[in-house]
């Protein structure tokens, strides 16, 4: 993987790369995907993140299946994506927070099945053994050891987000009942086309705010604060004047 910013570039004599933003590119075909007809485009764009990055792992493990119990570990950019997809899947999705107060977005907005709130051992307690996987969004450290107790014998539990200080996982958690850990970071191109084709059939978007050039360091400052639902997207042909 090649990162858009401040990566280093194989195939061209290890160069940094640079990011930026153009209303134009020029691409080889291969890195090119077709988004579908009445999917519009910003609420498509979050998609070749946030979505493929959740979708992915949802193919791979089996978390697509319909009537399977999904639990999807924080609502934010990632988490909200994941709760559409598995919807959309057919399955029965249950969102885990530490927020009591994103039950009624989980619930009335996304269409969420159930809302755990993990910091209540009652309600953790009574979600035991319930659920077949478990994706796990939050880049923040948490305690993880709690999650695997409401997964079932052989569950698979998936982390996309990326905490930067490590997680504690005694073997205990895992073990007995034979349950899986993986991980994931966005996926290749036919990971990203089959995703938007999903998306397109179901009307799939990100939840998006649009801002011009001019605001990006407020966004900045605002994304420090958790102060977006639940991603920027950058109008650029809008910003050119």
């Amino acid at each position: 993987m090649v990162l858009t910013s401040n990566g280093i570039d194989p195939e061209h004599g290890g160069e940094v790369t640079q990011g930026g933003f153009s209303d134009v590119i020029v691409a080889n075909e291969d890195y090119v995907v077709r988004v579908p007809d009445g999917l519009p485009l910003d609420g498509a764009a979050p998609l070749l993140c946030a979505g493929v990055t959740v979708y992915s792992p949802m193919m791979r493990f089996g978390l697509n299946a319909p009537g399977k119990h999904l639990g999807v570990v924080g609502l934010g950019g990632l988490g909200h994506v994941a709760v559409k997809f598995g919807k959309a899947f057919g399955m029965k999705v249950t969102v885990i927070s530490t927020s009591p107060g994103k039950r009624e977005e989980a619930l009335e907005r996304l269409g969420a099945d159930e809302f755990l709130v993990s910091r209540d051992p009652g309600q953790m307690q009574a979600a035991f053994g319930t659920m077949d996987g478990i994706l796990d969004t939050v880049s923040a450290w948490h305690p993880i050891s709690p999650l695997f107790a409401l997964m079932k014998p052989m569950g698979q539990m998936v982390f996309v987000g990326g905490p930067t200080k490590p997680l504690e996982l005694p073997a205990y958690a895992i073990v007995p009942g034979g349950k899986g850990i993986a991980g994931n970071c966005v996926g290749g191109i036919r990971d990203c086309q089959a995703m938007l084709d999903f998306a397109g059939k179901h009307g799939i978007t990100a939840e998006v705010e649009v801002i011009k050039m001019d605001y990006v360091n407020t966004a900045l400052e605002r994304l420090e604060k958790n102060d977006v639902r639940y991603r920027f997207v950058i109008d650029v042909a809008g910003s050119l004047g």
